[in-house]
């Protein structure tokens, strides 16, 4: 199976904290949202100061408090690997103790099957193409870990996190490239670059059989809100 790590963490990171995040409320909501997400994990997932925990996405934007709520919080960096593209140094420098490794986009990833006990990604999926592409990307997280924990955006959360703009994204998926293509957020507007997901669609990229719990997390009421975990 051939996985689809995105290059979204590459210049995408930077479009999307400098779209996103222009406006201060929005970035307080992410980071409030990035908070529920993470402590929904703990809670969940019950990691414990041996368990081997892999983060697939890390951003190398290391200043800003949106990213990597992970690195910045999880009590046993020791036991984490970050897998991100870029040599990494920032993301060494700042978190002390975790170790990264350098992941290609398009690429497999450069683990054994079953070699860590978790697989965090959090807002990822979303960006590495087709929903084919997407399934493929679940896949390898599924093949070199034991539990994985996925998340991504809510396309029914009424704020579309990449703009900023309200309910734009409700709209069917050719009218809202369309009408990206024709503002400053043009970037969003490919399928390679932003794939939304509901609930329906998360679950769906999970290899049959394997039945993921699906969480509504982060900001917001019920199915509206902000983001969506799975969990296997």
């Amino acid at each position: 199976m051939t996985s689809q790590p995105t290059d979204a963490k590459a210049p995408g990171d930077d479009i999307y904290y400098r779209h996103a995040g222009r406006i201060g409320p929005i970035r307080r909501i992410s980071l409030r949202a990035r908070m529920a997400v993470y402590r929904l994990f703990m809670e969940q997932l019950r990691p414990a100061a041996n368990t081997s925990v892999l983060d697939v996405g890390v951003s190398l934007d290391v200043s800003n408090p949106e990213a990597n709520v992970l690195e910045q919080f999880y009590p046993h960096r020791e036991r984490l690997v970050c897998a991100g593209i870029g040599d990494g140094a920032e993301v060494r420098k700042a978190y002390a103790g975790a170790r990264f490794v350098q992941i290609e986009a398009h690429r497999p990833l450069p683990f054994a099957d079953g070699e860590f006990d978790i697989c965090y990604s959090n807002a990822v999926v979303e960006h590495v193409g087709s929903r084919e592409q997407q399934r493929q990307f679940i896949a390898e997280l599924c093949r070199v870990a034991r539990r994985v924990f996925v998340v991504a955006p809510n396309r029914l959360f009424p704020i579309e996190h990449h703009t900023g703009l309200p309910f734009v994204h409700y709209l069917p998926l050719p009218a809202f490239r369309a009408l990206l293509r024709r503002s400053p957020f043009a970037y969003w507007a490919e399928e390679a670059h932003l794939n939304p997901l509901d609930a329906t669609d998360l679950e769906g990229l999970f290899a049959p059989g394997q039945l993921p719990e699906i969480h509504h997390a982060g900001l917001g009421i019920g199915i509206f809100k902000s983001n969506l975990v799975g969990i296997v």
